[in-house]
């Protein structure tokens, strides 16, 4: 199968993970696969299989305004379906929203079947209208929209009910594969310490605001406790003073990003997810396929699907609620017995969310979609 891969960077995140994870995975079993981004090749973070073609349009430059804005998009549209017309891949599979969008309009009237999907749950992180309008004009073309939860899904159905969705979630990255820059832990935690780990971009939606306050009300009580947030982002800066505003600078480190995740997930006691909201957070997952408790806020959408509450981990409600997070962090954090019981039950996540299950899940939509728009086409 020729499978091309529209995604606007393969910068570190979720989704640019997810798209590494399937890319190489369809490589290693015979596949012809092509990775094409907005974004230049210098921004690219996640290794790709040697036998992957890598496309860079390098059209990611902002625009200072809507018309500007208009004439790069067109410009891209243009660029992508020239490299459709040249490649003839069998399908398209586009990663996220404007990849998407902007992949069935470069699609159009080629009969190439166009999977889009949605990698957060749509109320959570609003799109501004023009974006809106044209995702609920274009994805009623596309072959289907892939979505990562049944709640994503029922949105879908609600808000654009003549696009055909599917639900596929993210698979589990085990082990995870290891990039640069590597941070060694051994260089930030010392081995008589308990480590309480986190790992997201620096910004709001991950909450970190809010774990460092949960924190500051358990570093007393918990003096073996030492808590490392993995990750870079535009909130950096804000969180640093937090941390010393809280007088948290001996006991929290924020070492940025590290190619070394598995490291760092066997290497960690306990795992917290303070998200406001999320799509199907991938971090949360690998933790647990490494052995880890977790303890996440409830939020929209993917925590629910993937903690079983009681059994391997512990979801908060409210989000936001900063001695709720507190309260459930100190449960686990006073007991070595359940906390090891719960890490023990998390590694069935291992089959759970298996690459090869979730790959039977995607073989199974492609042999549908490309059918279906032939049919559909004749």
């Amino acid at each position: 199968m020729n499978i091309v891969i529209l995604i606007h960077s393969m910068h570190s995140g979720g989704a640019e993970r997810v798209t590494a994870n399937l890319a190489n995975e369809w490589a290693k079993r015979g596949c012809q696969v092509t990775v094409i981004t907005i974004a230049p090749k210098s921004m690219d973070f996640y290794e790709l299989h040697s036998d992957i073609s890598r496309i860079a349009l390098d059209l990611a430059a902002e625009s200072p305004n809507i018309l500007k804005a208009l004439f790069s998009n067109l410009y891209r549209v243009i660029a992508i379906r020239r490299e459709l017309r040249r490649i003839a891949p069998d399908i398209v599979l586009a990663m996220m929203t404007t990849s998407s969008v902007l992949a069935i309009l470069a699609g159009m009237r080629l009969g190439i079947p166009i999977i889009g999907t949605e990698h957060i749950y749509p109320p959570m992180q609003p799109i501004n209208l023009f974006w809106d309008r044209i995702r609920r004009w274009t994805y009623p073309y596309a072959a289907r929209v892939v979505m990562l939860t049944s709640e994503g899904l029922g949105w879908l159905n609600d808000e654009i009910p003549r696009a055909r969705g599917a639900v596929i979630p993210n698979p589990v990255s085990y082990p995870v594969a290891v990039f640069e820059p590597k941070v060694l832990v051994e260089s930030l935690v010392k081995t008589d310490r308990k480590l309480l780990l986190a790992i997201g971009r620096l910004d709001g939606q991950k909450g970190f605001d809010y774990l460092l306050m949960a924190f500051s009300e358990l570093a007393a009580a918990h003096q073996d406790w030492d808590l490392i947030i993995l990750g870079e982002g535009p909130k950096r800066s804000e969180l640093e003073s937090q941390v010393k505003s809280l007088k948290l600078e001996a006991r929290v480190q924020l070492p940025g990003r590290a190619g070394n995740v598995s490291d760092w997930y066997q290497r960690a006691d306990l795992y917290v997810m303070s998200s406001r909201f999320e799509g199907f957070p991938n971090t949360l997952v690998e933790s647990m396929a490494h052995e880890c408790a977790a303890v996440s806020y409830d939020c929209d959408t993917g925590p629910r699907d993937i903690i079983r509450h009681g059994v391997d981990g512990l979801l908060v409600n409210p989000v936001g609620d900063v001695p709720a997070l507190a309260e459930a962090l100190h449960q686990l954090m006073q007991d070595d017995e359940v906390r090891q019981c719960m890490r023990k039950r998390a590694i069935e996540i291992r089959e759970r969310y298996s690459l090869e299950a979730i790959l039977t899940l995607w073989d199974k939509l492609f042999n549908e979609a490309i059918p279906s728009l032939t049919t559909k086409k004749k």
